[in-house]
């Protein structure tokens, strides 16, 4: 196969070449490393030129991401793109008989690569940020190609594809919300986003580790997304936005299931741990979401103290079970980085990950800890160190946190 003449045909003549695409053996391996693997170092490579390099004006201001942060970053949305495209092809694969179709891992995962092409191939516009816009509507392209491909690959029924595709498309938008939630965690001088029973089936390995995925009651979850494809259609039929609405997030939570391996650690928890006080400083505000109104895993307590002359950020959040994936990220990312403002470093200890970053003029600082069981504590102030930082730090119990348990999938 060839790679340019594939990625081509399947742009410009996807019916015929899905046709083509089922009919020849494959297996994943060579999907990977033959195809998918360099495709998406297209918008790897093109995001880090154009952040880092060419860098983007705004206002009058041109602003470039630091070479090490965008190394960083380049190499952590090159890994997280294949392992979201893997796990799309297992989400796929988990659906088809919900929807007339057959079952085929290998299948799936054609399905998952190939349609990801006009995607990847769309990266390339991430060279200059002002046309990102254009990338936006070439990843819509592979919507189009997931639509033409799924009944030819995965046998799906035909009166059934339409509904079929927009379950995948809302599992591959909170894939994608998911990976950006984790690449962004510990991404150097960025701030942290917000975003089980029985042993995973799947374990895909990647330059920064094992990332493992739970396959266990991917058969439920996708009975959960059929429901709420059916609803979709009747809210469509009967134009209710309310009702549509419903129908998605329905679709969202079930999608989130199969990924998160769980739901978060419920925020009431994390907000009790929260201090009334550090060290004197008394909080002066509180901040508590659960991303389940979102149909996401993830929870979030924060907290800002303060006397005037200090203020201090407290913050714990919890990604559900793709906390470890956090982990791997900000393993990826381990080093140091001096500069003549500010300096930081990522490194791990304890079993934990540690990363901290301060302004050398005393103005800012920051500290943040991914723990075992992946939830992540982050602290910042003003006019504080690092280590004033750690010490207000030490007041939270954090071996509290590590032993919190997650609820399963529902």
């Amino acid at each position: 196969m060839n790679l340019i003449e594939r990625a081509k045909n399947i742009l410009l003549q996807p019916r015929p070449t899905w046709a083509a695409i089922d009919a020849e053996p494959a297996d994943v391996a060579s999907l990977y490393t033959n195809y998918a693997m360099v495709l998406a170092a297209i918008p790897a490579v093109c995001g880090f030129i154009g952040l880092s390099l060419i860098g983007f004006s705004a206002f009058g201001v041109s602003v470039r991401v630091p070479l090490v942060a965008g190394v960083v970053n380049m190499v952590l949305s090159y890994v997280l793109s294949l392992v979201g495209i893997f796990v799309l092809g297992l989400i796929i694969d988990a659906l088809a008989p919900t929807f007339g179709g057959h079952k085929s891992p290998i299948q799936a995962q054609k399905v998952a690569v190939y349609a990801s092409t006009a995607a990847l191939v769309g990266g390339v516009f991430s060279l200059l940020p002002a046309l990102s816009m254009l990338a936006l509507l070439a990843a819509l392209y592979s919507v189009y190609l997931l639509y033409t491909g799924l009944p030819v690959l995965m046998k799906s029924a035909s009166e059934k594809s339409a509904a079929y595709t927009a379950v995948v498309v809302v599992a591959a938008i909170v894939v994608g919300v998911v990976m950006a939630m984790v690449s962004s965690l510990f991404m150097p001088g960025s701030a942290a986003m917000l975003g089980a029973a029985g042993a995973p089936a799947v374990t895909m390995n990647t330059p920064g580790g094992a990332v493992s995925i739970d396959t266990a009651k991917l058969e439920a979850a996708g009975k959960k997304m059929e429901e709420a494809a059916r609803q979709m259609e009747q809210a469509q039929k009967s134009q209710d936005p309310a009702a549509m609405a419903a129908a998605t997030g329905n679709a969202a939570a079930a999608a989130a299931g199969v990924l998160g391996g769980g739901q978060a650690v419920a925020a009431q928890s994390l907000k009790a741990a929260l201090p009334q006080a550090l060290s004197g400083l008394q909080r002066t505000s509180l901040n508590v979401q659960d991303g389940a109104a979102l149909g996401l895993p993830t929870s979030q307590a924060s907290a800002e103290y303060g006397d005037g002359s200090k203020q201090v950020r407290l913050e714990i959040i919890d990604i559900g079970g793709l906390g470890q994936m956090a982990v791997m990220a900000m393993g990826m990312a381990q080093g140091e980085k001096e500069d003549a403002t500010s300096a930081e470093k990522t490194w791990q200890e304890s079993g934990r990950m540690l990363h901290q970053r301060h302004e050398k003029d005393g103005s800012h600082a920051e500290f943040k800890t991914v723990l075992k069981n992946g939830v992540v504590v982050s602290i910042e102030g003003d006019n504080l160190s690092v280590k004033d930082l750690r010490a207000y730090l030490a007041q939270v119990d954090l071996n509290a946190l590590e032993a919190l348990q997650r609820k399963g999938k529902s």
